[in-house]
């Protein structure tokens, strides 16, 4: 069933390998150039295919109104799409499931470029399908994990020490920053890997697959988006991506954008309007 609205045509539609995926496209009243990006927006956590907020909807109608295909779809599991049949481990599920999207609408609407949106875990998700995939020429990353850097540890350190429980839990051994430096310490040393079927999303800060794919992205060209908000315990300092995988910068490919105002799920609508503005522009970019 289609819906035309002003700009844009909406239609629910079941994709994927074997047509379980629900999804929404939303594409302009004119076919749209097939050298045209299709956006690909993913999901956080066990939020369905709206977004915190509803904050997807807004942002897929105004790019479809600018031209574009965009596809909002739940994995397996999520929202309105039925269960995975198989027992694949849920990070290499929801990669696969992204390259049957894809494939299903290249194949549908003869669209050859992609790029991926996602907030958080979609964001995590984007960057470990995109640096396999030469469809993907872009990236639109919210809060996405970062490994700690020196400068992630000052900033941590200096943000909490007026408050007195957090020299506590220092001196009682049960500090948050005390786990994780050795965490990280002792992945540094031991620099394991992790295949897609034994990757989790849990352990990503610390994997080197994770500055690999960073790293591959940014060989190929990918442009890259990466929003940062004020509030999230995956990077303490607007420059964190810069400094923890260099490489992003080469070539002009990567713009960063800061919202000191908003927290981690774009709550204030002003907030929501600004990232829609940012992701419209950014894309004609692309």
């Amino acid at each position: 069933m289609a819906a035309l609205v002003e700009g844009f045509r909406e239609q629910v539609a079941l994709i994927g390998r074997d047509s379980s995926l629900v999804a929404i496209i939303a594409r302009p009243r004119t076919a749209p150039d097939s050298d045209r990006p299709a956006i690909v927006i993913l999901n956080t956590g066990i939020i369905h295919r709206v977004g915190h907020h509803r904050m997807y909807v807004p942002l897929s109608r105004a790019l479809a109104a600018a031209g574009h295909t965009v596809v909002r779809f739940d994995f397996s599991g999520i929202g309105d799409s039925a269960p995975a049949k198989d027992r694949m481990p849920p990070v290499a599920a929801c990669l696969e499931q992204i390259g049957d999207v894809i494939d299903s609408v290249g194949q549908t609407y003869h669209i050859r470029r992609f790029v991926l949106v996602g907030l958080c875990s979609g964001a995590d998700h984007a960057i470990l399908y995109a640096h396999n995939d030469a469809r993907v020429v872009g990236l639109v990353l919210m809060d996405p994990t970062l490994p700690p850097t020196l400068r992630y540890y000052f900033h941590y350190v200096l943000q909490r020490l007026p408050h007195a429980r957090s020299w506590l839990s220092v001196a009682t051994g049960s500090s948050g920053l005390i786990r994780m430096a050795v965490t990280h310490l002792r992945r540094r040393l031991r620099a394991e890997g992790h295949s897609p079927e034994t990757l989790t999303l849990q352990s990503l800060q610390f994997n080197p697959q994770l500055a690999q794919c960073y790293r591959a992205v940014a060989r190929r060209g990918v442009k890259m988006l990466a929003v940062f908000t004020c509030v999230s315990p995956r990077h303490t300092y607007p420059h964190q991506i810069l400094d923890a995988f260099p490489e992003t910068a080469s070539g002009g490919s990567l713009r960063l954008e800061y919202f000191p105002d908003s927290d981690h799920h774009f709550s204030p609508p002003q907030a929501r309007s600004r990232l829609s503005r940012i992701v419209a522009d950014w894309v004609e970019s692309v």
